[in-house]
């Protein structure tokens, strides 16, 4: 048995453990973290733990099972060591109910509808680089100098080498090809 081996000083038995469970143990750590640095972390610290308590390992259980428990252990550890990820109970976000058993307020209006209005705030916004970089240069580049960048337009023009009407022009003729796009999107007409 290749445990046993690894127990009686056997490197090469012990980084054949390794190999043969360092994926899923990295995968077991990175789903109880929540996040990659973490879960490298615990990975090390348990085959570090399991190099030092392996002549504990009795052979009652699986090798696998007791090596995971290890495992869980690390991973839990190190996410209270970090402090990070603390859990936030998510009863609010449960509907609300009245004695008659309606709902107690409105979900379309409440957290659910902004909700969705934050993701379709998202989408435009992704939507909207997408655009941008679908403008003419021509338009784009005085589009982002004046109204990204927020630079007057007097320094456009002489950024641009061309007349303050003529960056006014570019600029109003950008605003009006993402507002056209975008109304699109949304199913408005512009």
């Amino acid at each position: 048995m290749l445990a046993r081996r690894a127990s009686s000083g056997d490197t090469e038995a012990f980084e054949t453990l390794v190999a043969r469970y360092e994926a899923r143990v990295y995968s077991l750590s990175r789903r109880l973290t929540g996040d990659d640095g973490d879960a490298e972390e615990a990975l090390q610290d348990t085959f570090v733990r399991v190099h030092r308590k392996l002549g504990s390992f009795r052979g009652e259980a699986r090798f696998s099972t007791w090596l995971f428990r290890v495992a869980t252990n690390c991973a839990l550890m190190v996410r209270r060591r970090e402090k990070r990820h603390q859990a936030e109970s998510l009863e609010e976000y449960l509907p609300r109910f009245d004695h008659d058993g309606r709902h107690a307020r409105d979900v379309d209006h409440g957290e659910a509808a902004r909700a969705d209005e934050v993701l379709d705030r998202r989408r435009l916004v992704k939507e909207a680089g997408r655009a941008l970089h679908r403008l003419p240069r021509l338009y784009r580049v005085a589009f982002v100098l004046r109204d990204l960048e927020e630079m007057p337009t007097q320094q456009v023009a002489k950024v641009l080498r061309v007349s303050e009407a003529a960056v006014r022009q570019r600029v109003h003729r950008a605003r009006l090809m993402l507002r056209g796009y975008l109304s699109h999107l949304v199913g408005v007409e512009p």
